[in-house]
């Protein structure tokens, strides 16, 4: 049985990870880490957790705690300060923040606006996005997890990068968002009045997970890849839905791209591709770790659209964590993790 312990606990990101590991057959969850709720009953922040978790949150101390693994579901700027020193004492790290996604420091200074990492441990952090990442648990100490956005976008292009079927100047991404993606603290563009019956963009040119998705896509192609990213904000709780629209460099008909979809994720369990025709819904993935993804070509202009949908705190956060979690340490993949969609 692994021992594993939860930092951030009072946030949505860890909440979700409580939810999904108290059925997980292999853990046991040891901590619940919270700084501002440290020595407070669990049910008195989440009362619908009563007799299911531990009983208390309780503050990390680097030096003496003692489990398997630690999931930091924290905001940037938090795990770097506590894994360099986890990881010297054998603890191994899934860190759903943005700390050790960008190998490049000075990247991570410009869109995140604080100072990264030590650059050996930047290093050792290994990027998975876990349909395409060869985890190995006898060597890896700290996996990063990739962003909500990223999670989507990247399923999405992975396929086409990879067989080189696209241009790689013209990639335009247009993705949306629900409320919880910022997380559980208060902020103005995201109280009820802000944004009920609103829909707004922001972050253009500035969105931290603008590099990560380049970082990425630029390894899978073996080339420099810029992309034109646009989020938005809606007005629901929990789902991403990006729309990509990409250019492809050969007569490709719609029929040919669905099937290599299809031959790509075939083997992969949390990814569906939809039939020819079918464009998939926030609400079809809802509370699920699946990524739902609809494909059309305009075969006159050879242009295709990929529209793809995650649960943002699920397959874009904690339910990917638990299945990185699954292939470091050698579990089913689906363990945990094996939830229909909420609907309606």
């Amino acid at each position: 049985m692994l021992d594993i312990g939860i930092v951030g606990g009072s946030g949505y990101g860890a909440i979700e990870l409580m939810r999904l590991l108290n059925q997980h057959k292999e853990v046991n969850i040891k901590y619940v880490f919270s700084h501002s709720k440290s020595g407070q009953d669990i049910k008195e922040t989440y009362p619908h957790l009563q007799n299911n978790i531990i009983e208390q949150f309780t503050s990390l101390d680097v030096e003496t705690v003692q489990c398997d693994l630690i999931f930091f579901a924290t905001p940037s700027n938090v795990s770097k300060n506590f894994i360099p020193k986890l990881i010297e004492r054998g603890i191994k790290v899934i860190d759903l923040s943005g700390d050790f996604r960008l190998k490049d420091p000075t990247i991570y200074e410009k869109y995140y606006g604080e100072k990264p990492a030590p650059q050996s441990v930047l290093d050792e952090a290994v990027y998975s996005l876990p349909e395409w990442s060869n985890v190995d648990g006898s060597s890896i100490q700290i996996i990063a997890n990739p962003g909500c956005f990223p999670t989507a976008i990247l399923l999405s292009l992975h396929p086409l990068l990879e067989s080189d079927l696209i241009n790689k100047d013209t990639i335009i991404i247009d993705a949306k968002t629900g409320v919880s993606g910022a997380g559980r603290t208060l902020s103005q563009n995201v109280h009820f009045g802000e944004a009920n019956e609103n829909f707004s963009a922001y972050k253009l040119g500035s969105h931290k997970h603008t590099p990560e998705i380049e970082q990425y896509l630029s390894q899978v192609s073996k080339s420099d890849i810029k992309v034109t990213f646009t989020p938005h904000l809606v007005p629901m709780t929990r789902g991403i839905l990006a729309t990509i629209y990409v250019d492809l460099k050969d007569q490709t008909s719609e029929e040919a791209l669905h099937q290599l979809y299809k031959q790509k994720y075939d083997d992969k369990p949390f990814v569906r591709v939809r039939d020819l025709g079918e464009f998939p819904t926030t609400k079809e993935v809802l509370g699920s770790n699946y990524c739902d993804i609809g494909i059309y070509v305009d075969e006159d202009r050879q242009k295709a659209i990929i529209v793809a949908v995650i649960d943002n705190l699920v397959k874009g956060a904690s339910g990917q964590a638990i299945q990185n979690m699954n292939r470091l340490f050698g579990f089913n993949e689906d363990e945990g993790l094996n939830l229909l969609p909420i609907y309606p």
